[in-house]
C-alpha cells in the first residue's frame, strides 16, 4: 500500500488521473477537452501548457482525492487538512473519521516497521514514512476539528 511520495506537479496531475473513475477519458469529458488536447495538458506534451489547477481540483472533486493541496502544503512545510461540510457531520461520521484515523497511524508503524527490516531507514523509506504520518496527522486534526464543530457550543465552523 506504500505510494511513493509525489514529488512534483506531473506526479500529481498523473496520480489524480489514476485516481479518477474511469480513467483519463472520462476526466477528459468531465473537462470538455478532446483526449488528445487532455493528454497533451496532462502530460505537457508538445510544448502545452499543463492543467490548470481550476482543472485539477474540478477532477479531484470528483475523485475524492487531494493531492494538489497536500503537494502544495508540503512544498510550506505543512499539511492540508480538509474541514468538515456544516451539517455533514453527526456522530456515524466521527466515528467513520476516528476509524479512517487509526488505520492512517497503523499504516505509519506499517510503513517504519518495514523500513526497519534491515535495521537502517533510508531516505527513500523516510520520505514515504513523513508522507504517511502527514496524512495521520491531517486525519486526526480534521476528526478533532469535526468533532469540536458537532459538538461545541458557540463556535463557527
Amino acid at each position: 500500500m506504500k505510494r511513493s511520495v509525489l514529488a512534483n506537479r506531473k506526479d500529481v496531475v498523473s496520480a489524480v488521473i489514476a485516481a479518477y473513475p474511469g480513467g483519463r477519458h472520462y476526466a477528459a469529458a468531465d473537462l470538455g477537452m478532446p483526449i488528445k488536447k487532455f493528454d497533451n495538458q496532462a502530460y505537457e506534451n508538445a510544448g502545452s501548457r499543463p492543467l490548470s489547477d481550476v482543472h485539477i481540483h474540478r477532477l479531484e472533486q470528483v475523485a475524492g482525492t487531494s493531492y494538489l493541496a497536500d503537494y502544495i502544503t508540503g512544498m510550506y512545510g505543512g499539511m492540508f487538512v480538509p474541514v468538515a461540510v456544516p451539517g455533514t457531520l453527526d456522530n456515524v461520521e466521527l466515528y467513520n473519521r476516528s476509524v479512517r484515523a487509526a488505520a492512517k497511524r497503523g499504516l505509519v508503524d506499517q510503513i517504519i516497521a518495514q523500513a526497519l527490516d534491515d535495521g537502517v531507514i533510508e531516505q527513500g523509506e523516510a520520505e514515504v514514512i513523513v508522507s504517511a504520518l502527514m496524512k495521520y496527522m491531517s486525519a486526526r486534526y480534521a476528526e478533532v476539528l469535526a468533532t469540536i464543530q458537532l459538538h461545541g457550543r458557540g463556535f463557527a465552523g
